[in-house]
């Protein structure tokens, strides 16, 4: 065996040492970082080829690995924009260049724009709700947009849809035609009950429609919709002009009293707003008096984002100071075949590599994604006791292999000194 193989065997093992030793040092700096992943140092032997009367010594080789795929523990916040991640997934954020990248840490808060920015700097990004559709990538990042909870304030937002669920009494007087809206449209039109519903134009003004139920036949009755700024000084009929918005007839089958038209709906067009479609299908005829169950429209008036709440499926809903909500983004979940295989950038982010696999995007609780918590930070998986354990190891280590390099190296002198 050479003395020189020795001692750079030797080295060899106080540089894999060293390497754990740092390993051990990034994991206790970062106990505290959120969203972080631990690192170790794992080991293999270098074998270097011998003859019959000699022995040549190798070494060891150090691999770095991260626990990309470990969960941290959730430690929980007063904060609605501090988020974690249970089970298999990563948000997506980017630099201020659009670069994107993907992240275990949550702690995002508005900056001076109204865009939600974690402590390194990187902005989250998610798909915009759009009518109430959202039109995601499956492969790759495009359509994704920051996060921005400023660029919604004071929108109005008009009426599209409704529901209206009510009980129409079964027993309740047919009413003749020429009684009845929209034939007779003076102060003595006959009608059987009456709502109204408030809803929303295009500008965000409230437009009151009010909804005239008629019984016309057996099993059959009249919805008749008028704009209520156009009623009489005593809030009725007549109404100037006295054409209604919309009438619709609708059928009830006489012995379960649920509804058998074909079309469910009262469709009108809300005054400078919106076509409206409410929702009729829930409604029945039994017996009993006129009873509004369920009255409910969409829209908003102009009105400034209060706070936000984010649900356990990454929807982020705007909450108004006049009461209202709306779903505004939907954060977007980014997951690779192999996790640990990432690579590790500062910033506590990590970028797809040959070894990790192509990015597959999709939404909290669909597929392989895990949970959103809301109000909630994922801890560092790093384990203190565990790095103080092994940081004594190395360090018994080390000082092993420099005894084998000290010992070498005094061989080396006995060696040289054999003339004298």
């Amino acid at each position: 065996m050479s003395l020189y193989g020795m001692m750079r065997t030797g080295v060899s093992g106080m540089n894999g040492q060293a390497n754990r030793l740092s390993t051990v040092s990034e994991n206790i700096a970062n106990s505290s970082t959120t969203g972080y992943k631990r690192a170790s140092t794992e080991f293999s032997s270098l074998v270097l080829p011998s003859s019959g009367g000699s022995y040549n010594s190798g070494g060891v080789e150090t691999t770095v690995r991260h626990h990309i795929s470990d969960d941290g523990p959730l430690r929980f916040t007063t904060s609605s924009t501090d988020l974690a991640l249970k089970g298999r997934g990563f948000f997506i954020v980017s630099n201020a260049n659009g670069t994107p990248y993907l992240t275990r840490a949550g702690s995002f808060v508005p900056d001076a724009a109204g865009n939600l920015v974690n402590t390194a700097g990187f902005y989250l990004m998610g798909y915009p709700i759009t009518n109430g559709n959202v039109n995601p990538v499956a492969n790759g990042y495009q359509g994704l947009e920051k996060i921005n909870l400023s660029q919604n304030d004071l929108i109005a937002d008009p009426s599209r849809k409704g529901v209206f669920t009510a009980n129409l009494p079964a027993g309740a007087e047919i009413i003749p035609a020429a009684d009845r809206p929209p034939a007779n449209t003076t102060a003595t039109a006959k009608f059987t009950a009456k709502s109204s519903v408030q809803t929303y134009d295009n500008l965000g003004n409230v437009v009151v429609l009010d909804i005239y139920y008629t019984k016309t036949a057996d099993n059959q009755w009249e919805a008749a919709v008028y704009n209520k700024a156009n009623a009489s000084a005593t809030g009725g009929f007549p109404y100037t002009p006295a054409a209604p918005l919309t009438t619709e007839t609708f059928n009830f089958d006489a012995l379960t009293g649920k509804l058998t038209s074909a079309d469910k709906s009262i469709s009108v067009v809300v005054p400078n707003g919106q076509p409206l479609e409410i929702d009729f299908s829930g409604t029945k005829q039994l017996a009993g008096d006129y009873n509004p169950i369920q009255v409910k429209i969409d829209g908003n008036s102009p009105s400034p984002i209060e706070d936000v709440t984010i649900g356990a499926d990454g929807i982020v809903v705007a909450n108004y100071k006049n009461g209202t909500t709306r779903p505004i983004y939907q954060i977007a979940l980014a997951d690779v075949p192999s996790p640990d295989n990432l690579q590790v950038l500062s910033g506590n982010v990590f970028s797809t590599s040959a070894d990790s696999g192509e990015v597959q995007v999709g939404f909290a609780g669909k597929g392989s994604f895990g949970s959103i918590t809301s109000e909630a930070l994922e801890e560092s998986n790093a384990d203190i006791a565990q790095d103080l354990t092994e940081m004594i190891e190395a360090q018994r280590n080390y000082t092993a292999n420099s005894k084998v390099f000290q010992t070498g190296a005094d061989l080396m002198d006995v060696l040289v000194n054999l003339k004298r």
